[in-house]
């Protein structure tokens, strides 16, 4: 290689050196790389491990300047072409040639960049991060990252010994928004940001709030990806953008991936086994849906996922991003929906994370009257900011588009819906009219629930709201906020705590059970009972239960009977479907050897039947959100704690009938609106579920005797703690 001397020909800016060398220099695309000077063209470049750095194919070497890392030569302009690479000589005398990132001009698009801004871009995520892109026939990654309040952003990384003075960015004009191309680098390739506070000087190092994957927990670092994934539920898809959702039986199977079952092998818990093993057990189970407490990449085990630090990466606890595609893929094929639990109320304080991205206050709020969830630990996303609005709703955008997930569930709407959510007074402020409502939130999730669905034809977004807000699950043209269905979290809690006292004091609550029909279809509920319900000392469903051991299980078949047969969707904890004995703990799995006893495999059978019975008869699903679907037939029979009701559709019904007690009632008339042969179709005490066997045989014949204000009525043996479901 032959080395000619520089022609120094180009005035030094010893300013923008000094703050080159300092790591602080705001243009480095203004010092480094080609710049022309009449005929003359000076190309430098700052490399700190190099002891010599040539111009490739040319035979030019750079010649340092002074005793610094920056290497530069000038000479006549037809010399150089306008896309060169530079080989460099490193300290253990190794050759390395690349092409010079900072020959490269910027990539963004101002459209984009202007979308962003106004909080209306929909697919923010295709030209933030990081993405593997070729530019002018050369191949590498564009970097780009939203960091106004910074003086200098690095990218930096495992291709450059994560030192902050090698890969200095671009900002664009006054976004804030930070670019650099790097060309030759791969797929696979580990990175952060290195930022560097313009108010305060201090360096951060920040993983990508836009990256598509992370490195396992406890390393932080992002890494490049790209997908090749070739999707095959198109048929899925097709049919879930057409099909009325509103009147499709929906019965949710809840899961935490770490701890349904435990790893046999090293490689058992990842998405592909995972998603084998789960469409197995809940198509055998009736199960409709899947919903996967929250995957998002999050640092802490104990967090169950709501304290996500990847808004756009699946954790790389189970696998590659592309293995969560066939996750999905898997359940779609096999006619099984995927709802993934999503958390845009707050997030971690985490150093490497989003709190003071860049210095600053950026993604929450600086007033930690605003900013802060003290209950949680957490902060709050400013959703006045417009930018910070895109990042969430580009996000829900993403995973319903990227992944084909067939919903969302919106955890802890409550907490973004009031300013003073779990907090004293004086701790809160209000909004400009004096409210306590949060204007900027309540618009954002508007501007959610409205993209996620222009965008995912026949996707879901659930709230989990545990308050009496009006029309969360209403339209937004009609003042709504846009969910497709709510937690139904006062039906849940009151009748649990009905379950939990001694069948002896229930007729002195039997409002608890009956209240709930006044505001059943004032939204469109889903009826958990979820993890929440079984952590924090709350112990399992079962414990819940009073009596003997024979009475709990009793107890909870006719709990599980009473939520399938009334009006909403259904959701159920892995673990509860068979009576797991102890407190969920996401450490260890499920329970499963208690399928070994007859009680725990008579509650699992209990389930799938109440499943497909649900599934199977548009009676008992059709008009879950409709009061023409549900009606009463005794709510009055406080004194034996009994319910009865009907569900019914385009002239078909069910009669139901509960009994609250261990007492068997012999004789008991209910009322019924057609003469004809009633029969049993499920019985929560039949032997085969673990109960006593109390039965009505071949069934009951109507009379004409009228009862309840109906024309006919039958007479039917109640079996104890138990719920029957009849037919005509």
């Amino acid at each position: 290689m032959s080395h000619k001397r520089k022609i120094i020909s180009a005035p030094h800016d010893h300013a923008a050196f000094d703050a080159l060398l300092e790591t602080r220099c705001h243009d480095p695309f203004g010092v480094l790389g080609p710049h022309t000077n009449g005929e003359q063209t000076t190309v430098r470049a700052y490399m700190p491990q190099a002891t010599r750095v040539f111009i490739e194919s040319f035979g030019i070497e750079l010649q340092r300047y002074r005793d610094t890392a920056i290497f530069e030569w000038s000479g006549k302009r037809p010399v150089l072409p306008a896309r060169y690479q530079l080989t460099w000589v490193d300290e253990q005398a190794q050759a390395h040639t690349e092409y010079d990132p900072y020959c490269f001009p910027a990539q963004l698009e101002s459209f984009d960049i202007h979308l962003f801004h106004e909080g209306k871009h929909r697919h923010a995520y295709r030209f933030l991060g990081a993405h593997a892109v070729t530019v002018e026939g050369v191949a590498g990654v564009l970097f780009a990252t939203w960091a106004p309040g910074a003086e200098r952003v690095s990218v930096v990384g495992d291709f450059n010994q994560w030192d902050g003075r090698r890969h200095m960015m671009r900002v664009i004009g006054g976004s804030g928004i930070w670019e650099l191309f790097l060309p030759g680098l791969r797929v696979g390739a580990l990175y952060k940001f290195e930022i560097r506070n313009r108010q305060s000087g201090h360096v951060l190092l920040k993983t990508d709030p836009y990256a598509g994957a992370y490195e396992m927990r406890p390393d932080t670092a992002s890494i490049v990806t790209q997908s090749d994934y070739q999707w095959q539920d198109e048929a899925w898809l097709a049919h879930r953008a057409e099909r009325a959702w509103l009147h499709q039986p929906m019965s949710i199977y809840e899961v935490h991936l770490g701890s349904w079952q435990a790893a046999e092998t090293a490689d058992f818990l990842n998405y592909r086994t995972l998603a084998h093993r789960l469409v197995d057990y809940v198509k055998t189970m009736g199960f409709t849906h899947l919903e996967l407490l929250p995957i998002a990449e999050h640092p802490f085990d104990g967090s169950w996922g709501y304290q996500s630090t990847g808004y756009f990466a699946p954790t790389s606890r189970y696998g590659q991003p592309d293995d969560f595609r066939y996750f999905v893929d898997y359940c779609h094929q096999h006619d099984i929906g995927v709802i993934l639990d999503w958390v845009p109320a707050h997030f971690p304080r985490d150093a490497f994370g989003l709190a003071h991205y860049d210095g600053t206050a950026l993604y929450e709020h600086e007033n930690p009257k605003k900013g802060e969830h003290r209950d949680w630990g957490t902060l709050i996303f400013n959703y006045g900011r417009n930018e910070v609005k895109n990042f969430l709703l580009t996000s829900a955008v993403y995973w319903v588009q990227a992944f084909h997930l067939d919903g969302l569930r919106v955890d802890a709407v409550a907490s973004m819906l009031y300013l003073d959510y779990s907090r004293d007074a004086g701790d809160w402020e209000p909004n400009i009219h004096g409210g306590r409502e949060n204007l900027e939130a309540i618009e954002f999730i508007k501007a959610l629930n409205t993209l996620t669905q222009e965008q995912a034809p026949g996707s879901m977004i659930i709230a989990e709201e545990s308050t009496a807000w009006p029309q969360v699950t209403r339209p937004t043209w009609v003042g709504g906020l846009g969910f497709n269905m709510k937690w139904n979290m006062g039906w849940m809690n009151d009748t649990l705590d009905y379950m939990h006292k001694d069948p002896i004091f229930r007729h002195f609550h039997h409002e608890q059970l009956t209240f709930g029909i006044m505001y059943a279809f004032t939204e469109n509920f889903v009826l958990p009972f979820s993890h929440d319900e079984v952590v924090h000392g709350k112990g399992s469903m079962l414990s819940k239960m009073p009596g003997t051991g024979w009475q709990k299980f009793a107890n909870l078949r006719l709990l599980y009977t009473y939520q399938f047969t009334y009006p909403g969707k259904k959701l159920l904890f892995m673990g509860c479907e068979f009576a797991q004995g102890l407190e969920w703990d996401e450490n260890s799995a499920l329970q499963w050897d208690l399928l070994e006893h007859e009680w725990h495999k008579g509650m699992q059978m209990l389930v799938k039947d109440l499943n497909h019975l649900y599934v199977e008869n548009p009676a008992l699903h059709h008009a879950d959100f409709e009061p023409e679907g549900f009606e009463w037939i005794d709510c009055h029979d406080s004194p034996q704690s009994i319910l009865s009701y009907m569900r019914q559709w385009d002239g078909r019904f069910y009669l139901v009938v509960l009994n609250f007690t261990p007492e068997i009632r012999e004789h008991y008339r209910i009322g019924v609106p057609q003469a004809g042969h009633y029969h049993e179709i499920l019985n929560s005490d039949s032997e085969y579920y673990g109960g006593s066997n109390t039965h009505n045989g071949s069934g009951v014949m109507a009379s004409n005797q009228p009862w309840m204000g109906r024309p006919y009525s039958i007479e039917v043996t109640l079996p104890p703690l138990a719920g029957l479901v009849l037919a005509l």
